[in-house]
């Protein structure tokens, strides 16, 4: 009898252990799903605070230089290894009125525009739409030079690297006119040449141009509508154009000015000059646009921007002899000046700099990006005048100059006795 009890006592008891140790586990896994274990993540790095020391000096520097040359309204911008350093807009979009400019103030970009082409050409000789290499009359059957040879031997290259042989600045009084487009390339024939294609150097907007007409033959699409495609919609360039009518309608865009006199400025009608050579110089953007445009094209990993497309942009295909006074605020320092596909290619205190600038009546706009260093700088304005032209300049003086300082510091401490003992 007393067996049994024991017997029962102890199946109980078990039985009670038993629950208990189901509850536990059961309310342990509980606690899991409710309340997961946090993981630990390493916050990403921002490239940007290396030089943050660098960029607020200079933002000081360019709101002096702005307010000391009269400047009306003005945008920059700043890249770092793909990454938006500094945005500064400045001013207001029109004398006498009280919108300010911000990031998404369309200004005209004027022979700037010939980079954004470039990079559009870049592309499409990647995907094998248009190669650089194609002969024009592969495209305009009917186009002609004054000399067969020639006609038969020019390339889309020779176009968008000023290399056509054509006496420099063809037909741009017929541009100022506003003749269509078309109508000009019917005259090349009349235009007289200079050298056989990709000889020499000789500036360009209409030849520059052709490149509209080729890609329309190619894709059976506008100019227009394939740089969207390519360029600004895949680049993030949300507020650019090429037309007129866009920039005009446009509620945020920045009016033109002249100086009357002791940088003060008035504001001019807006003008629709040189919108006829679109690839050359009709392009409108905002600033920021441009740090987009800037941030893909000094990012290495795009998948927007390859390193094929990039190497045939940014390849030097002529020497492009200038006067002295195009780099007068850049000093001395400027050597190997050439022009690759849209693009100026400087040597310039021991760097290679992609640049190009642009003036359009009452605009001006600046563009500079060093692949050596993974920055990138623009700067848009709608009161042009000389003053400002020092301002990228003297942002890559003092970033070389930073640059250069930790590298020496870096080979002193690898050089020092405690670092090779």
């Amino acid at each position: 009898m007393k067996r049994r009890i024991y017997v029962v006592i102890l199946v109980v008891g078990l039985a009670i252990l038993a629950f208990k140790l189901q509850s536990f586990v059961g309310s342990e896994k509980a606690k899991e799903q409710a309340v997961p274990e946090e993981v630990f993540t390493e916050p990403e790095y921002n490239p940007v605070v290396e030089i943050e020391n660098t960029v607020t000096r200079f933002d000081s520097l360019l709101e002096l230089n702005l307010k000391e040359s009269g400047t009306v309204g003005a945008a920059a911008v700043i890249t770092y290894k793909g990454k938006i350093a500094l945005v500064k807009c400045y001013g207001v979009r029109k004398a006498g009125e009280k919108n300010p400019v911000n990031e998404n103030t369309v200004f005209r970009l004027a022979s700037v525009s010939k980079t954004v082409t470039g990079v559009l050409a870049g592309i499409l000789d990647e995907e094998n739409i248009v190669k650089l290499d194609d002969k024009i009359v592969d495209y305009l059957p009917n186009f002609k030079l004054k000399n067969q040879e020639y006609t038969n031997q020019l390339t889309v290259r020779h176009l968008l690297s000023h290399t056509s042989g054509l006496i420099p600045h063809a037909y741009d009084l017929m541009v100022e006119d506003k003749v269509p487009l078309e109508k000009i390339i019917d005259r090349l024939d009349q235009v007289d040449i200079t050298a056989a294609p990709g000889q020499l150097y000789g500036y360009q907007n209409v030849v520059y141009s052709i490149y509209d007409p080729v890609t329309k033959a190619k894709t059976h699409k506008s100019f227009e509508s394939v740089m969207k495609e390519k360029v600004f919609q895949p680049f993030g360039m949300a507020d650019a154009s090429v037309n007129f009518e866009d920039f005009k309608n446009n509620d945020n865009k920045a009016y033109p000015h002249y100086n009357r006199g002791h940088n003060r400025y008035s504001p001019m009608r807006l003008n629709d000059r040189y919108y006829t050579t679109a690839p050359a110089a009709g392009v409108n953007a905002s600033i920021s646009d441009l740090g987009h445009f800037l941030c893909t094209l000094t990012d290495d990993d795009s998948e927007v921007f390859d390193y094929k497309a990039r190497e045939a942009v940014f390849t030097p295909q002529v020497n492009s002899p200038l006067k002295r006074t195009y780099f007068r605020s850049w000093g001395r320092d400027v050597k190997d000046k050439r022009y690759s596909i849209g693009w100026r290619i400087i040597d310039y205190k021991g760097r290679e700099i992609a640049y190009h600038g642009g003036y359009v009546l009452g605009y001006k706009a600046e563009i500079a990006l060093c692949d050596q260093e993974d920055i990138g700088i623009a700067i848009l304005s709608n009161s042009p005048n000389s003053a400002t032209a020092k301002n990228i300049p003297e942002f890559l003086n003092m970033l070389f100059d930073y640059k250069d300082k930790i590298a020496l510091e870096e080979q002193e401490n690898e050089d020092s006795p405690e670092n090779k003992s």
